[in-house]
């Protein structure tokens, strides 16, 4: 009986901190509902040119990776300083205070009025604060599940993680659907689009009070010397001999470990930031337009040189690129964009909001199929196999939009395409990551890694409008030439984990250790 308790105490404090998961999912993807509608209510009014709108638009949506970036950067100094629960609350709140800003953005400052284009910047400001807590989230819900669950189940329920998130943007994806058939167009874009952010509020409000009864995680407590509170929470949790044993181990890991190794991280992260300023300021000075893009990109990559130096070349590459290439085949493409995609198709508002669910509903499912299948397959054949599918979706969906071929037929390359990236790239790459370092730099490597993976996403998702509304690519290829662009990439990506990636499944810790050693 105390077993089936604890392992029902465990499961609890499990789904409260993937409640983190779901608010990461469900703020990424609530802007695919509202795409049209910020263009008409924002941008249209600024009269800008074209390529100067097109640009403005994919600094709008994807300015929230702006945050995620930096949020994902402090996470681990702010679950180290003040804990793994207190981490998750600055998360929640980010999450609120976002909901209601990005809804009313002119709060505070005057009645919210429609075409006021003269608050975007601050919608932009609260889309970052959201973008906080989804950095904050994606590092430190599947930290606090791996730090409370025992081992025998870590993985299983670390997983959960993971599914939350693929399961928060399909409830968007329902939530803006619903949202949408309250009116028509015209009240969309005036209106509607606000209730769809301020949608956000209810589940962190629900995140906000539950953690109110998850404890705080026994590694941290044990880090900070509070060794008896920690067992306590451990005997709720494997019970009072496993507790007293486990204590002991949490111990000894802290005595074997480097207390040093994030310092490559801090100093990394201290070039990214000079660099980024100074870039920021040289560009715009210089009238460049997209100022901000280019210098967090251009310093990122410059800066990766400082942990280079101190771990060397192929284990910082080999991380940096295997969470790049997770992004660069395009998937954010398809969760932000997805109901932009299915109106170029020729669908309306509901029909694309519509198909957009069916989409969530394929990447959920073959989630699913990739953590029952990962064990068994291997790492490697599910990346291949996933990017392969991808590659040939993409290409796929590219001439259909270039030869004008049947709505049908690309949104069947855009389902297969989906099923590809969820059965493969989505959950398995987060599994490599955690799996394919030593040790002793797997905190400092893997958050770099990490980074990497929300400037990937940061350019993706800002190159897409610019590419896919640009007056000649669009004459030449008619929106084929984006995704032929994702096409390539991901064929790409299927040789670099043939040829660089090794398998995990299966070696230990040590194993690993002596690859890198070798190579």
């Amino acid at each position: 009986m105390n077993n089936e308790v604890s392992k029902s105490y465990t499961l609890k404090l499990t789904l409260i901190a993937t409640l983190g998961g779901l608010l990461f999912g469900y703020d990424t993807a609530v802007i695919s509902g509202t795409v049209e509608s910020l263009r008409h209510f924002f941008i249209e009014p600024m009269g800008l040119s074209l390529n100067e709108a097109n640009a403005m638009e994919g600094f709008v949506i994807s300015s929230a990776l702006i945050g995620c970036i930096f949020g994902a950067a402090m996470a681990g100094w702010i679950s180290q300083t003040f804990g793994r629960k207190k981490a998750l609350f600055a998360a929640a709140i980010l999450f609120l205070l976002a909901a209601v800003g990005s809804a009313w953005p002119e709060i505070g400052f005057r009645m919210p009025s429609a075409g006021d284009h003269s608050f975007v910047y601050h919608f932009v400001f609260y889309r970052i604060i959201g973008g906080i807590g989804v950095g904050i989230a994606s590092m430190v819900s599947p930290m606090y599940i791996a730090e409370i669950a025992p081992p025998a189940k870590r993985g299983s329920l670390v997983g959960l993680n993971q599914f939350a998130i693929i399961f928060g943007m399909l409830v968007v994806y329902f939530v803006n659907y619903f949202i949408a058939k309250q009116g028509d167009t015209e009240w969309l874009h005036a209106t509607g689009w606000r209730w769809m952010f301020a949608s956000l509020a209810i589940p962190s409000v629900i995140f906000f009070l539950l953690l109110f009864i998850a404890p705080e995680t026994p590694r941290w407590l044990v880090m900070k010397g509070r060794v008896a509170q920690a067992e306590g929470i451990l005997t709720k949790l494997v019970g009072k001999s496993m507790a007293q044993q486990e204590i002991v181990e949490i111990q000894q890991s802290f005595d074997k470990e480097e207390k040093v190794s994030l310092k490559p991280y801090y100093r990394f992260m201290m070039t990214w930031l000079i660099l980024f300023v100074v870039g920021i300021i040289s560009l715009s000075l210089a009238g460049v337009s997209s100022a901000l893009e280019i210098s967090m990109i251009a310093s990122f990559i410059i800066a990766l040189y400082v942990p280079i130096k101190s771990y060397g070349f192929l284990i910082i590459i080999t991380g940096v690129l295997l969470s790049a290439f997770q992004q660069f085949v395009g998937i954010n493409v398809v969760l932000y964009y997805a109901p932009e995609i299915f109106k170029s198709m020729g669908s309306g508002t509901d029909s694309a909001l519509l198909q957009t669910i069916i989409v969530g509903i394929i990447n959920l499912s073959f989630t699913v199929l990739a953590i029952m299948t990962v064990d068994k397959f291997g790492r490697k054949p599910l990346l291949i196999t996933g990017a392969l599918v991808m590659a040939v979706s993409m290409l796929g969906l590219g001439t259909s939009f270039s030869q004008g071929l049947p709505g049908g037929l690309k949104l069947v390359f855009m389902l297969t395409y989906t099923a590809g990236f969820a059965m493969s790239w989505g959950p398995v790459c987060w599994v490599m990551l955690s799996e394919i370092f030593p040790n002793s730099v797997r905190s400092s490597v893997m958050s770099i890694a990490v980074a990497a993976q929300w400037v990937s996403n940061f350019l993706i998702s800002w190159t897409f409008p610019i590419m896919d509304k640009n007056e000649t690519l669009v004459s030449a290829f008619n929106h084929g030439f984006s995704y032929w662009v994702y096409g390539a990439l991901a064929i790409l990506a299927a040789l670099f984990v043939w040829k660089r990636l090794p398998e995990t499944k299966g070696k230990t810790l040590e194993d690993m250790e002596k690859l890198w050693k070798k190579n």
